[in-house]
């Protein structure tokens, strides 16, 4: 097995396989290994409902968002490489709203194969134990 990838050599796999508009997710990755990672969405209006009740709470899209980017991140470090990918299933349970401010996800890897990877994120205000969303995910990989 390789040795996992700093989370700053992880991160700058974003700059070069992710579109824009992730990067400006400003995902920071905190720690990496064989069976997780940990990484903090620092606040970001950009993802905060404008308008009506939810005004100031990240919307479903971002936490959707930052769930898969997470996950590919966190296998990267796993793998000691970016092993080109794609999400072949997601599910993504909003338990209670994720308020303006930092938010602390953690992935951890259910299985990483040879053709298919399965994460599982939980999404949390920072500083939190209470869940906000959990997401799980499958991950086909690409090359040969």
């Amino acid at each position: 097995m390789t040795d996992p990838l700093s989370p700053s050599q992880t991160v700058a796999i974003i700059g070069h396989s992710f579109a824009p508009w992730v990067a400006e997710l400003g995902l920071d990755l905190i720690e990496t290994g064989p069976t997780h990672a940990l990484l903090r969405l620092p606040k970001n209006e950009r993802v905060e409902l404008r308008g009506g009740p939810g005004v100031g709470v990240i919307c479903g899209q971002a936490i959707a968002a930052v769930a898969d980017t997470a996950c590919v991140l966190a296998l990267t470090g796993a793998n000691g490489r970016f092993r080109n990918c794609t999400t072949t299933d997601m599910s993504v349970r909003f338990i209670r709203p994720l308020a303006g401010g930092d938010v602390d996800v953690r992935v951890d890897l259910e299985s990483n194969g040879r053709k298919l990877a399965v994460c599982r994120v939980t999404l949390c205000v920072a500083g939190s134990t209470k869940t906000a969303a959990l997401a799980t995910a499958t991950f086909m990989y690409l090359e040969a």
